[in-house]
């Protein structure tokens, strides 16, 4: 096929194929495969097929309770490497769990409750294999920072745990109802630009935050921001302590280099992942020989012994605080779940095993719905721990067991020995644990792919830092759906031009090469049409005619057919369909044939509905290919000239 600019003779011979129309199928049938396309694109159902009654239940038990499928073949073997890697994160987790909890203003102890109770559920319910389950710190900041607007951890302690536990119950019940009614896909709204930013700016203020200890500050802003926590700082520099601050440096120093080593030497996992609890034993034995508590060095203060005491008593569902904690247990609730998934996911990939996104939801859900009652606070799946899980080569959710019960053999007997741990090195653990979250390689690569991912990403990083944590979210996720709207109201519409020698079309603007067949204005559309865009493309495609016109005096070759290139419009409505009409209404005045390309069988069969004279599908204007569509009316013009 070939075609010229300034040719109006131009060869073109092409077989014709018909456009089928598509099958019918009921209103039903197209809701029923909707909403299975929505709710269940994994198709659950199909492992019961064919199976019997008595394996039907079974499968359902296993799909239900995952441990019920790997826990019989469990041996000897896959429990030395789970007992090595449960208590290689529990060393972790013991220091992580206290530093977390005061990160959320929360007692210590509450902390360590929840590394206990939650593992312990996720592991009969969960479906990762290397997920370690615990606090995090970034939903740690969040509840803090929330809860602590209207209520004061200090002066109304008792109130302040009443609303995290009832946060906590919240949070669980929204992750456990996404995953009953397979609603997963809302979680995606959080782009992957939106969390990178969002999680450095946390991570800043998470470490701002604990210049409180690492500097001995007794007065310190309750306040989030940076400019309020900087300032806070230079005001308050008579009571900066020498002894915490040159302690402090030399555990924050120590934990950062073990951290190095291990990312450099990922075999040395040990090395950083033993080097909290070390760093808890070392500093809490030269506070107790040197009696530095009596000058100047904080520290945590007697603990309670014993386990989990219930807490269903505490969860309060009424009152004017009612509304503060279903919105920290939405915000808080959707970011612990989506660090978790993200998590679980990312160690599947690695070893090549499936993590299924609604199971997951409900066991986070469930766990922490559990935790609500038994004094935890919001929990998931932790990247760092589960890192050293991953490392440390754990098998199975064993290695949570095992992480529990070192935590609970901790919470009966080993509770007195953490009384004089200093407060600058849980703020010296936090640190070196969040430092991980500011991504600066993965930034890099949003700017190089999207600017305006970009974009959104800062807003979220400043939206942060200078707003608060919350509203940064909260701005940067508006972005990403303002953006999200735009891209549907402003579809991408090209020109498409022949490429010599072939039947082929493509975007002019990206091949050069492309050129205009004579007579012809042949358009791409390049997304659904519908009430959003459909006043758009109508203004668009009038504008590429226009400018066709006014062309033609040049070129003189008057315009005779409007071809659309549908195969990438893959749903219609009713807007959309009363675009085609009014289209073809305003061409034939001048003159013009509309000319359809390969509509799906949505778009074909809702157009066929609407067009009762069959104007606009009649076979003449109807083709399978642009080429088909060229070649056709290309013979029709040799024949009238």
């Amino acid at each position: 096929m070939g075609s010229l600019d300034n040719n109006p003779c131009v060869e073109i011979t092409m077989n014709i194929h018909k456009v089928e129309t598509p099958p019918k199928r009921s209103s039903l049938q197209k809701l029923k495969n909707r909403l299975k396309e929505t709710f269940f694109p994994d198709d659950p159902l199909r492992q019961f097929k064919g199976q019997s009654t008595r394996q039907k239940w079974l499968l359902g038990f296993q799909y239900i309770f995952p441990i019920l499928q790997w826990g019989p073949h469990y041996n000897l073997n896959l429990l030395k490497s789970d007992v090595i890697s449960g208590l290689t994160i529990a060393s972790l987790a013991i220091p992580q769990g206290i530093s977390y909890a005061k990160l959320a203003n929360l007692p210590p102890i509450v902390g360590l409750y929840s590394s206990f109770v939650p593992p312990l559920v996720y592991a009969v319910l969960g479906s990762s294999k290397d997920l370690a389950v615990g606090p995090v710190s970034i939903a740690s900041l969040l509840m803090g920072s929330m809860l602590r607007q209207e209520v004061s951890p200090t002066q109304d302690p008792i109130l302040y745990l009443q609303l995290a536990f009832t946060s906590t119950f919240f949070a669980g019940l929204f992750q456990a109802s996404l995953g009953f009614l397979r609603l997963g896909f809302i979680i995606d709204f959080l782009s992957k630009a939106t969390l990178i930013g969002f999680m450095a700016g946390a991570a800043i203020i998470v470490s701002l935050q604990q210049l409180k200890a690492l500097l001995g500050i007794t007065h310190f802003t309750k306040e989030m921001g940076l400019v309020p926590v900087m300032s806070s700082v230079f005001h308050n520099t008579k009571e900066w302590s020498w002894q915490t601050i040159l302690m402090g440096f030399c555990f924050l120093v120590f934990l950062l280099v073990t951290r190095h080593i291990s990312i450099k030497k990922p075999k040395l996992f040990w090395v950083s992942a033993g080097a909290p609890l070390l760093s808890v034993v070392v500093s809490t034995l030269f506070v107790f020989v040197s009696k530095a508590q009596h000058h100047g060095i904080s520290v945590i203060g007697k603990l309670e012994q014993g386990l989990n005491p219930p807490s269903w008593n505490m969860l309060h569902f009424h009152g004017h605080h009612i509304g503060l904690v279903l919105k920290t247990g939405l915000i808080t609730g959707i970011i612990s779940l989506t660090e978790g998934i993200a998590v679980g996911r990312t160690f599947a990939a690695l070893k090549n095993y499936q993590v299924d996104g609604n199971k997951e939801m409900i066991a986070i859900g469930v766990m922490n719905v559990v935790g609500s009652t038994t004094s935890c606070y919001i929990t998931t799946g932790a990247f760092s721990r589960s890192a050293v899980n991953h490392n440390a080569g754990a098998k199975t959710a064993v290695s949570n067991i095992i992480m529990a019960v070192t935590v609970m053999v901790t919470l009966l007997f080993l509770m007195p020995l953490f009384q004089y741990t200093p407060n600058l090195v849980l703020g010296a653990i936090i640190v070196t644990a969040v430092v991980g979250l500011v991504d600066l390689p993965a930034a890099h690569q949003i700017w190089k792919v999207d600017k305006f991912d970009f974009v959104v990403m800062l807003c979220a990083f400043f939206g942060v830092i200078f707003i608060s944590v919350e509203e940064g979210l909260a701005l940067a996720v508006g972005i990403s759906i303002f953006k999200m709207v735009l891209q549907m109201t402003r579809p991408k519409t090209v020109v498409l031009g022949n490429i010599p020698g072939t039947d082929i079309f493509r975007n002019k603007h990206q091949y050069q090469d492309a050129v205009t067949i004579p007579g012809f204005l042949i358009l791409s559309i390049q997304a659904p049409i519908s009430f959003a865009n459909s006043n758009y493309l109508n203004e668009r495609i009038l504008r590429w005619i226009q400018d066709y016109e006014e062309e033609e005096t040049k070129s003189h070759s008057d315009l005779r057919f409007v071809i659309l290139d549908l195969a990438a419009v893959s749903a219609i409505d009713a807007n959309g369909v009363m675009f085609f009409q009014e289209l073809r209404r305003v061409l034939e005045k001048k003159g013009v044939e509309l000319v359809l390309v390969n509509p799906v069988g949505e778009v074909m069969e809702k157009l066929q509905k609407a067009d009762g004279t069959n104007d606009l599908l009649q076979p003449s204007n109807l083709y399978l290919t642009v080429g088909e569509a060229v070649s056709s009316r290309f013979s029709s013009m040799k024949v009238v000239s």
